[in-house]
């Protein structure tokens, strides 16, 4: 074989942070780090961050970037400062723009946020020295730099609460090992608590059918039943709730009973497309294919004892409910940080699907949960208010950890984007 004389564009390097967040992980770039042609939405963008983690890749891998073949690692973040001339972004101390890469199809999906990696942005944040430098070093006193971020996808604030301590040379750094676990992340870490402030707009409607329980017609997609009960819900990323008992399940599935049968993934994905029209997010049920991040399909059960995939015995009477959810075609190994919300949003709510499952079949008035997921279990809280006959979310909180897992450059072939 000879060997071909054609010039290829060298490699290019962009600085990076590749770091865990909750039970998700991700590349995460300063937006004035990036090609300057990259700076801006658009296909270059794209194609370069795509290029980065891997996709699309046929096989499913991501063998050639930073992707690890999953809906949880295909994750990548662009973090800026404020633009503090724009009044909502002005007690902000960083702007944070979310990418879920498909990891077979050449698109990235900019519809919602990722709760898992808000875990990490403030603390990305400060490593990159977006906050402001003054604001870190009095945090000092109290070991907490609060870290007010704008989340540009769905704009929405959300403040991370980042333990951080002083170093042998008097700086102050981000506190990030611990003893803080989380179901679904083998090691300890530092806690980082999560709040986010008014997930949903006080002129949108959470529930956005204005019912919290509708009769959801399934008809044609594969159920033993043309019409199921479902939650509607709008509060951290629009999902879907339904009883696991009407989908066949039991509520204590884990990824090996789901993702291995694609007969059952297409049935899922059939009844999600038309829950987004449902919704109003689509006109048509084809539309789902542009937009598989949102919405997000789950199922709900009382609670009730299982074993998590570590091998974990979860006793039924340490939880309120069991929650599955699918991410992306596949069912998530622990719970997306966002669907935690809606969970939280939701089971406060009382007479909601996750409410009643939280109360073994009755409505209850609650103000936090813990739930099963196929990991383990994790407790969120949150604060739901009925107002002019509409009901809102103040707030929803819950505690994740994040770490850095590598601080450098990736490389990229400079004609890729």
């Amino acid at each position: 074989m000879t060997q071909s004389n054609t010039p290829f564009a060298p490699q290019i390097s962009v600085p990076a942070t590749y770091m865990r967040g909750g039970t998700s992980k991700g590349t995460f770039f300063k937006l004035s780090d990036l090609p300057e042609r990259c700076q801006q939405p658009g296909e270059a963008r794209d194609n370069f961050l795509m290029r980065v983690i891997g996709s699309p890749d046929p096989y499913g891998k991501q063998i050639d970037g930073l992707g690890n073949g999953s809906s949880s690692t295909s994750k990548t973040v662009i973090l800026s400062k404020p633009d503090k001339a724009k009044s909502e972004k002005d007690s902000h101390d960083v702007n944070y723009l979310f990418g879920q890469v498909n990891i077979a199809k050449p698109m990235i999906d900019w519809g919602g946020n990722c709760g898992n990696l808000t875990a990490a942005v403030g603390a990305c944040a400060i490593n990159m020295g977006l906050v402001d430098a003054d604001k870190v070093a009095a945090s000092a006193k109290s070991g907490i730099c609060e870290v007010r971020i704008w989340q540009q996808n769905i704009s929405k604030t959300i403040i991370a609460h980042v333990p951080v301590y002083t170093d042998e040379q008097g700086q102050v750094q981000v506190q990030e090992t611990g003893d803080f676990e989380l179901d679904g992340v083998t090691f300890p870490a530092a806690e980082v608590k999560i709040e986010f402030i008014d997930p949903v707009d006080a002129s949108s409607a959470m529930f956005p059918t204005g019912h919290l329980v509708d009769d959801f017609d399934v008809s044609g997609c594969g159920l033993d039943k043309d019409c199921v009960q479902a939650t509607f819900i709008n509060a951290g990323i629009p999902t879907i709730f339904m009883k696991a008992e009407d989908l066949g399940f039991n509520g204590t599935e884990l990824q090996s009973d789901i993702n291995g049968n694609q007969e059952l993934l297409d049935k899922l994905e059939t009844i999600r497309a038309k829950g987004g029209v449902a919704m109003g997010l689509f006109q048509d049920v084809s539309d789902a294919q542009k937009s598989q991040h949102i919405p997000k399909i789950a199922w709900v059960a009382p609670a009730q004892s299982y074993t998590a995939s570590s091998g974990k015995v979860v006793d039924k009477d340490d939880i309120d409910l069991v929650v599955r959810a699918m991410s992306m075609g596949q069912l998530h190994h622990a719970m997306m940080g966002t669907a935690a919300v809606a969970i939280a949003a939701a089971a406060t709510t009382q007479g909601t699907l996750v409410n009643q499952s939280a109360g073994n079949g009755s409505a209850t008035q609650l103000s936090e949960v813990r739930f099963g997921h196929p990991s383990g279990t994790l407790l969120v809280g949150g604060k739901t208010e009925l107002v002019d006959g509409r009901w809102q979310a103040k707030k929803v909180s819950m505690s994740r950890s994040a770490r850095r897992i590598m601080v450098g450059q990736v490389f990229v072939p400079g004609d890729c984007f």
